[in-house]
């Protein structure tokens, strides 16, 4: 399948067989209520109309990594898993928006703030409650969608076994990941800078990265070392990415990534931007600032400033830069032990230069 293909039509391809899971689903509402189907309509409108990155990954990977062209059949069961990865990345996102308190993600309103925004009476408490209930438990369905997804697979029985410990992992580690970052949030652990590497690792590279270039390598049939040097690529890429989001979230042109330039300093995220100030004299004047609810954009501004004196911006950056050369000596050791073809190194490192040059 030539690159333009993939890039054009398997993107297409992957929204489709999203659109037919919440079809599907919606469908299936009708007999439980007109508010259950509206869920399912709401639901559908969110989760579309994103980037991809994860499903697009795998079928990247996979198609990279296969010894021969994929058959319909072998593209269709990719495209399958793919569009459920996904899936599980939009559970991921809700259940993250209720424990943030979240209405809106990307400057517009996310599930919970349309369904609050839909309510006669505005955003009362009760709607309020609602709306981060049916968000929890709408997380709760797409969780069971993409394990029965994963499990249905038109795999061999192995390559069942390997998607579904594997699944079983990515799930068990995020859910760690994001227990830890609330930990951190509210002070129930001390936030050094290896637990807020380790938190952001099991949070973002997990999924976001592990999973599918593992699944990847099992769908094409590639060896179980080819599957642990894309766990330790797909460990560094996913740090790296995080690491660039949190720089993005402070340091970056809100014009590009669409959002608040001071939503982490207001919301008191424990970052390694953080980590590292605190360590320096400049922590006094950003403690400030730290955590304020109320932060303006001049105060905002000012801490923003006292990070980059401090040489946070320049440290974070650096840390970025190690864990993308980590990635690349793993891959490089793979390319020559000839565990991955030069295909699938030329697609990983595709993947590590978006990383690595990302705006937004």
């Amino acid at each position: 399948m030539s690159a333009t293909t993939t890039e054009e039509s398997l993107g297409t391809r992957i929204e489709d067989a999203l659109r037919q899971r919440f079809s599907e689903r919606r469908t299936a509402a009708e007999g439980y209520g007109s508010e259950f189907v509206a869920l399912w309509h709401a639901a559908e409108e969110h989760a579309l109309g994103g980037k991809l990155i994860r499903p697009r990954l795998l079928l990247d990977l996979t198609h990279a990594l296969a010894p021969a062209p994929l058959t319909v059949e072998e593209t269709h069961c990719a495209i399958d898993v793919a569009a459920h990865v996904e899936l599980l990345h939009f559970a991921f996102l809700l259940h993250d928006d209720v424990i943030d308190g979240d209405l809106m993600r990307r400057r517009r309103p996310n599930l919970i703030g349309a369904l609050v925004a839909a309510r006669p009476a505005g955003p009362t408490e009760p709607a309020l409650h609602w709306a981060r209930s049916s968000a929890i438990l709408l997380g709760d369905l797409l969780l069971s969608s993409a394990v029965l997804g994963f499990a249905r697979a038109e795999v061999s029985a192995e390559a069942r076994e390997r998607l579904l410990g594997l699944l079983e992992q990515t799930i068990f580690e995020t859910v760690a990941g994001e227990h830890a970052d609330v930990a951190l949030s509210d002070g129930i652990i001390a936030p050094d800078l290896r637990t807020i590497l380790s938190t952001s690792a099991y949070k973002t590279s997990t999924y976001s990265f592990v999973l599918p270039l593992r699944a990847a390598a099992v769908l094409a049939g590639a060896s179980a070392a080819a599957e642990e040097h894309l766990t330790a690529i797909g460990w560094n890429l996913g740090l790296a990415y995080q690491l660039q989001d949190d720089l993005l979230s402070v340091f970056g042109d809100p014009e590009e990534h669409g959002k608040d330039p001071f939503s982490d300093l207001r919301e008191g995220k424990e970052t390694a931007i953080i980590a590292y100030a605190r360590m320096t004299s400049q922590w006094e004047g950003i403690e400030l600032h730290f955590g304020r609810p109320d932060l303006n954009s001049t105060d905002g501004a000012d801490a923003r400033d006292r990070l980059r004196a401090c040489g946070s911006e320049a440290f974070v950056r650096g840390l970025v830069q190690e864990h993308l050369d980590a990635a690349d000596s793993a891959l490089l050791e793979a390319e020559s032990a000839g565990l991955l073809p030069a295909s699938a190194v030329e697609t990983v490192r595709a993947l590590a230069t978006r990383v690595g040059s990302r705006r937004r």
